[in-house]
């Protein structure tokens, strides 16, 4: 038996994996693996705060107009209702867990 809930998770060039981790009443903690040149797209989240976890790689990430490698380990603070993305910009995969709470309604 093993407690570590992380995927092994392996993007091809340009693709993103996602597996979810933990889902309960009031957080979710999702898994993103971005392979080169992948992207998640810029969003928001208007109920909910979300924090990224760079665990593997450099992510750039997006967040309003301001973009910013960073590199693991590395955590990443995205207040109710900013827009926030992430991008690979090196040839190597990348993988930030991604966790929110309160889940929105």
């Amino acid at each position: 038996m093993t407690l570590d809930r992380l995927e092994d998770l392996d993007p091809a060039n340009g693709e993103v994996e996602t597996a979810e981790l933990v889902v309960t009443d009031d957080v979710l903690v999702k898994a993103f693996a971005l392979g080169p040149d992948a992207e998640l797209s810029p969003h928001e989240h208007g109920d909910s705060t979300n924090v990224f976890h760079v665990l593997r790689g450099t992510v750039t990430v997006i967040q309003g107009d301001d973009e910013e490698a960073i590199e693991a380990p590395g955590v990443v603070l995205h207040e109710r209702g900013v827009v926030h993305g992430a991008r690979n910009d090196t040839d190597e995969v990348a993988v930030f867990t991604a966790s929110l709470c309160p889940l929105p309604s």
